[in-house]
């Protein structure tokens, strides 16, 4: 599936120069560009928003939100990686 997924990102662009859709394409890449790390940022707040309730307050854990945060980091950076790398195959 994902190596269908990859094919099929990978040949976006060749089918845009054969319909002579080129400028469309690779403007809608930059809004892309220009727009995700924003959104990646809100995402960021929205985590630590969700889990700053394990760190203060009466039943705060700590162990439980460092745990809780690191799997999110780990989560979102494997998203923003495999982002950015399709990104730079297709453009």
């Amino acid at each position: 599936m994902f190596t269908l997924f990859t094919f099929l990102l990978a040949t976006a662009t060749s089918f845009a120069q054969i319909g002579g859709i080129e400028d469309s394409v690779n403007d809608v890449s930059d809004t892309i560009r220009t727009i995700f790390p924003i959104i990646l940022g809100v995402i960021f707040l929205v985590g630590f928003l969700f889990n700053a309730g394990h760190f203060f307050g009466e039943n705060a854990d700590l162990k439980k939100g460092i745990t809780r945060v690191l799997v999110f980091v780990l989560i979102a950076g494997a998203v923003v990686g495999i982002f950015t790398y399709l990104i730079t195959i297709v453009v």
